[in-house]
């Protein structure tokens, strides 16, 4: 028995249909969406280091590969690029911390909100108290760890100062020197006998950079310890 030609248009303009209601399901579920929305996925920046190379690889979700990066506002440190592929590169000429926005588009064209990012730049010349200073009989010793984070040398000077009540000083410590560049932790003792009495032990540091001709400074004070007078 034969259909009516209506019923077969019928037929075929059904299965048409559910074949392509089948392609616009397959193609709302694929992980390659070009209108699925993209999303930094980076969440902070490494701390960067003085006269050092530095480099760094954005992160970012969704959308379609590859994602074209820029900066919308604020600046990087000097010497360093923002490239298009989304990696941080250069040498750091600036200390400080700098804030800037970036934003990722991906192949589609579909963009990213721009997201706050903060470069910060160790502290160039740093101290800290290795063994803070103590009094040791008719002694007061001590020591501190020196760090030169930068990729150039430093022209050194240290000096430890034990000051007492009247605003007397008597130099307890001293050493100048190269200090290499990249230097961390760097045992620094100092120690010396004193009559009694009350004293602060001031620690201070200055580095000397000497192709800029930058001076860098750090400072460390213990509070107020006593010699006692001998029995």
């Amino acid at each position: 028995m034969s259909h009516p030609p209506e019923r077969w248009q019928f037929v075929y303009e059904r299965v048409g249909f559910a074949v392509l209601l089948l392609l616009a399901v397959m193609a709302s579920a694929s992980p390659q969406d070009p209108q699925a929305t993209v999303t930094i996925a980076t969440k902070e920046l490494p701390a960067a280091t003085l006269w050092n190379r530095y480099t760094f690889q954005f992160q970012a979700d969704g959308g379609l590969e590859p994602y074209h990066w820029r900066a919308v506002s604020g600046s990087l440190p000097r010497g360093l690029e923002l490239q298009d592929s989304g990696h941080i590169m250069g040498v750091v000429n600036q200390a400080g911390e700098l804030d800037f926005l970036i934003q990722a588009t991906d192949r589609t064209g579909a963009r990213s909100q721009p997201k706050k990012f903060t470069l910060a730049v160790e502290p160039p010349l740093r101290a800290d108290w290795l063994n803070k200073s103590k009094v040791n009989g008719n002694r007061i010793d001590g020591s501190v760890k020196v760090s030169n984070t930068t990729g150039r040398d430093f022209d050194l000077t240290f000096v430890v100062l034990a000051v007492n009540d009247i605003g007397r000083a008597t130099a307890i410590g001293y050493q100048h020197f190269p200090l290499k560049k990249n230097t961390r932790d760097q045992e620094l003792p100092f120690g010396d006998s004193l009559s009694p009495g009350n004293y602060v032990v001031n620690v201070d540091l200055v580095g000397e950079e000497p192709v800029s001709r930058t001076i860098f400074r750090s400072r460390l004070v213990a509070p107020k310890q006593t010699i006692a007078q001998s029995p």
